[in-house]
């Protein structure tokens, strides 16, 4: 296959019509192009250049490849700097999978940040409502990276973002609003609302009560952690949720679990050395989970209602 250096070469010839003028412009010795263009001349299996006693004239042929080989030039060149830039983290693509309740709570903020500093890199979202069908769609090629809570098991490279709280919610008037807290027995006697099995939550709360040795008294199952909170609110039952899903207050109450639990946010990543996936990941750390939001859903006076 015809190298690049042998088609600039070709399309130096036929612009400076002088093999003295074309190898000066491309900073190489008069025997060098030559061979050059030879090989080009072999690959193609006919002349580019007739050689005439003095100088050289350009061949239909190798004019014609010259036009064709300009092009290629071209795309070389553009291939080139594209890759210069999203090396340097100001283009390209960036596939972001996230577990839906953290969109709100966590992304969105960087998301603003990056289309205004960094506009020529094209954002892709996709929300999961399962850490272990988010990272199976990272490790089909599918995602870059995949903000959430921890998975049962990834061999990707895994950064700890931080921690989020899992509290409980119940209706306004429920006895949970007089207590500073709730112990997990205390769900045992209640009408809980509980996750769909697609939901990450269902497997990790089931896992979280059984090792107190409570079982849930589940009477609705819903998809969402936000939908979850909002019915608790309504009434229909209490429910666990991560603090992430509170961005929209519930109308009810929310407690902290005594003793206090909290769980590790993480990045999943495909490409470490990725310059976009580390840059990205590098402006999670350095906001932080959003501390505010946390504590004005967990209100510093737990007797009062959060509406």
């Amino acid at each position: 296959m015809a190298t690049l250096r042998a088609l600039e070469c070709l399309v130096a010839l036929v612009d400076a019509r002088s093999v003295t003028a074309a190898a000066a412009a491309l900073h190489m010795s008069q025997p060098a192009l030559s061979h050059q263009i030879s090989a080009l001349e072999r690959e193609l299996g006919t002349p580019v250049v007739e050689r005439l006693p003095r100088g050289v004239r350009v061949t239909a042929a190798g004019r014609a490849a010259a036009e064709e080989a300009r092009a290629a030039l071209q795309a070389a060149d553009r291939a080139v700097r594209v890759g210069r830039q999203v090396g340097e983290g100001r283009g390209g693509r960036l596939r972001i999978g996230c577990v839906e309740t953290m969109t709100p709570w966590l992304l969105v903020p960087i998301l603003r940040q990056w289309r205004s500093r960094r506009p020529d890199v094209r954002l892709e979202l996709a929300e999961f409502t399962s850490s272990d069908r988010m990272v199976g769609v990272l490790a089909s090629g599918e995602l870059d990276l995949a903000v959430g809570p921890p998975p049962t098991s990834t061999g990707a490279h895994v950064e700890v973002l931080g921690q989020e709280e899992i509290v409980v919610v119940a209706r306004e008037d429920h006895r949970f609003a007089a207590q500073p807290w709730v112990t997990v027995d205390q769900l045992a006697h209640e009408p809980f609302v509980h996750y769909d099995p697609s939901n990450g939550n269902a497997v990790w709360v089931d896992r979280f009560v059984a090792k107190h040795d409570v079982t849930l008294n589940a009477v609705l199952r819903t998809g969402s952690p936000r939908t979850a909170a909002q019915l608790a609110g309504a009434g229909l039952g209490v429910t666990i949720v991560p603090v992430s899903a509170l961005t929209a207050r519930p109308s009810g109450v929310v407690r902290r679990l005594e003793p206090r639990v909290l769980r590790d946010v993480i990045a999943v990543v495909a490409a470490p050395s990725d310059a976009l996936v580390s840059r990205f990941v590098g402006d999670l750390h350095q906001r932080g989970l959003p501390t505010v939001n946390t504590e004005a859903a967990l209100s510093a006076d737990a007797a009062s209602p959060l509406r």
